[in-house]
């Protein structure tokens, strides 16, 4: 950009620490993999082939492609840039190894081997030739290797599980019997079929999600993440509650395109942790409202993380239902934040601190408006009509013809090299957690495990609705402890799901209502990678940090039963109740804004002035009925959330009085 440009003036020495910034890369890295970085023709090869890899599928965006091509060779690129660039242990980083040459090549071969074969290797899924078991065989094995590359141990564990489970089915007893597969019936149903590991998953992974990384690559490398973050300190600064509204939009407009709740905890308090520190922000309570201000990037249009496009595929929807669905929750979940931080300042008393920066935000946007041109391109364009792979598709060119509007960071070939080499760069990790997932989805319809699993819920339920909707939201978080979101929502929407559904829940519901306890689980220990992240900035406790996300983002996380439990709770989804009313839906949405602000006033203990036990305790029952999608709860909860403001305002007119 032009010289200052309006952007925030550069510290004379760094406010976070080298050592501070490190240690919290290493919790991105924990969530997305260690990558190595080579230099020399090593790099010029693993950049050409990311290179390639976008290219390929931007082409794959405007061209027709057989299903039986694209996710193979999706799942290819992926395999073998995988094994080049993660290393089979951190000891091995930054350097090529024989044996990531070997299972690279393994990775070609196999998947080759399929795509030449034509359409005579996936009719034959059901008897499998000898080569065809033992490239499938190779396959698997190659899947989990990448899959403990980029998530770990625990995740494969998980997918090993599930494969012996398919296997030695005849010998379990009880509600999980089934009459057990060969190696041939497995191979075969997960290596030359769309429904195992080229499922779901990875369709959404190779059609949607690798897009939407290259999208979110563009946008950051054309400027607009640092304009983001400097709009964000121009419009929140030089109040009391300023620092903490900076962090809040700042999550919203960064996160939103990103779908990253660590990368974005870590870019925001990098800047934002010496802002929050001068507001009077202890180090777990800092890091507590970045994590949470990180997690509403998983949740927030237009990404919502990858999750997002595997709802719209396992209910066959589209994309933009599923963005309206999140609407309501999102709104919800940034107005119990940007509460949180207004009762903050009011309890502490917080001091304004002064922000520096160049020009108003009003002068920002003026300058850079072509930003937010480029950030609801892909909303505007699926409003249109525009199918979501096209949307995505447009917007990425709207953003590389938009940056040209500031010299300084326009997508020029060596810009734009860089953006397309980290837009499959970082869907590596996602995709590969897809495929690996492919493997869970295959055993799971191939078993029949999700129907089991749904009948062994609702009998330990009762048939409660209410239980059940307790026991899918625990096995759903206890789950995400272990795995990924992603993972853990594409296990969860084949074997919980099932069961809320039986009991009468909407399947768009029950699958909303996985998908955000799926998200709780980046908050929770000991799978809590943005507050240990924000804690590794901060020099805070982590599991300290972690209480604080946890008082930060509870009252929006209550939401996700009101949907489930009575029909008229599909309001907050925008979607009209069974025997509703449109203005029913506004009246849901209107009541739940003012619940959520009233428990998180009893959650903060401070209303109008310091809450006691009994105030706090009313104004999170009356914020609970409130956002109850009954209008005999609303009305109760409206009259207790009245009652404790009445008298807090009668106490402190007493107390102005006895001063007086």
């Amino acid at each position: 950009m032009t010289e200052n440009g309006g952007r925030l003036p550069e510290p004379e020495e760094p406010k976070v620490g080298a050592a501070e910034l490190a240690a919290a890369e290493r919790y991105i890295e924990e969530e997305e993999g260690a990558v190595s970085r080579f230099g020399g023709s090593l790099a010029l090869v693993t950049t050409t082939l990311l290179v390639v890899m976008s290219l390929f599928h931007l082409y794959a965006a405007v061209e027709i492609v057989p299903a039986q091509t694209l996710r193979p060779v999706h799942v290819g690129f992926v395999l073998l840039l995988v094994f080049l660039l993660f290393p089979i242990a951190a000891r091995f980083r930054n350097r090529l190894m024989p044996w990531d040459v070997v299972l690279a090549l393994a990775s070609v071969a196999v998947i080759g081997y399929l795509v030449t074969g034509g359409d005579d290797i996936w009719d034959r899924n059901t008897l499998p030739s000898r080569t065809d078991q033992w490239m499938g065989l190779l396959f698997i094995v190659l899947v989990l290797e990448a899959c403990r590359r980029t998530s770990g141990w625990i995740m494969t564990g998980v997918v090993m599980l599930f494969v012996v489970y398919a296997l030695a089915g005849e010998h379990i007893s009880g509600s999980f019997a089934h009459r057990g597969y060969d190696l041939a019936s497995l191979t075969g149903f997960l290596y030359q079929t769309l429904e195992g590991i080229f499922g779901t998953a990875v369709d959404v992974s190779s059609s949607l999600i690798i897009l939407f990384t290259i999208y979110g690559a563009f946008l950051q490398h054309s400027g607009a993440g640092r304009f983001f973050l400097d709009f964000s300190f121009a419009a929140m600064g030089n109040k009391p509650s300023g620092a903490g509204r900076t962090v809040v939009l700042a999550s919203f407009l960064l996160g939103g395109p990103s779908g990253s709740g660590v990368a974005t905890t870590v870019t925001i308090g990098s800047v934002a942790w010496p802002l929050l520190a001068k507001s009077g922000y202890g180090k777990e309570a800092a890091g507590g409202l970045l994590a949470a201000g990180g997690l509403g990037a998983i949740i927030s249009p237009p990404v919502l993380g990858a999750a997002a496009f595997l709802i719209a595929e396992f209910l066959k929807i589209s994309y933009m239902d599923v963005l309206l669905m999140a609407v309501v929750p999102t709104c919800l979940y940034y107005l119990s934040l940007f509460v949180m931080v207004e009762l903050d300042t009011r309890k502490f008393a917080l001091p304004p601190v002064l922000v520096p920066h160049a020009l108003s935000a009003w002068q920002l946007s003026r300058r850079y408006w072509f930003h937010f041109v480029s950030l609801v391109a892909i909303v505007g364009f699926l409003f249109t009509g525009f199918s979501p792979v096209a949307s995505v598709f447009w917007a990425t060119v709207v953003t590389f013809a938009m940056s040209f509007l500031d010299r300084a960071n326009a997508l020029v070939p060596r810009r734009l090299v860089q953006a397309l080499k980290d837009g499959s760069l970082q869907a590596l990790g996602v995709a590969a957690t897809c495929a690996a997932a492919g493997i869970i989805v295959g055993v799971v319809v191939k078993t029949g495990l999700g129907l089991k699993f749904s009948s062994i819920v609702i009998e330990y339920a009762g048939g409660s609705l209410f239980l059940a909707a307790v026991y899918t939201a625990l096995i759903v978080w206890i789950i995400g402890l272990a795995v990924p979101v992603t993972a853990s929502y594409i296990i969860c929407a084949v074997i919980a799901a099932p069961a809320l559904v039986k009991l009468g829940v909407p399947d768009f519901a029950a699958h909303m209502f996985i998908f955000y306890y799926a998200v709780l689980s980046e908050v929770s220990p000991p799978t809590a990678l943005s507050p240990f992240a924000a804690a590794a900035i901060t020099g805070g406790n982590p599991y300290g940090t972690t209480l604080q996300s946890w008082k930060y983002t509870l009252p929006a996380f209550l939401v996700p039963f009101m949907f489930v439990l009575d029909p008229d709770g599909v309001g907050l989804l925008l979607k009209r109740p069974p025997d509703g009313v449109w203005w029913h839906v506004a009246v849901h949405a209107i009541t739940a804004f003012v619940g959520i602000a009233a428990v998180a006033s009893g959650v903060q203990k401070w209303a109008l002035r310091a809450c006691g036990g009994v105030e706090r305790w009313l104004l999170i029952a009356g914020g609970l009925a409130l956002v109850y999608p009954s209008f005999a709860y609303k009305g109760a909860g409206a009259a207790i959330v009245a009652v404790v403001l009445a008298w807090q305002v009668l106490a402190r007119r007493r107390n102005v009085a006895g001063q007086s």
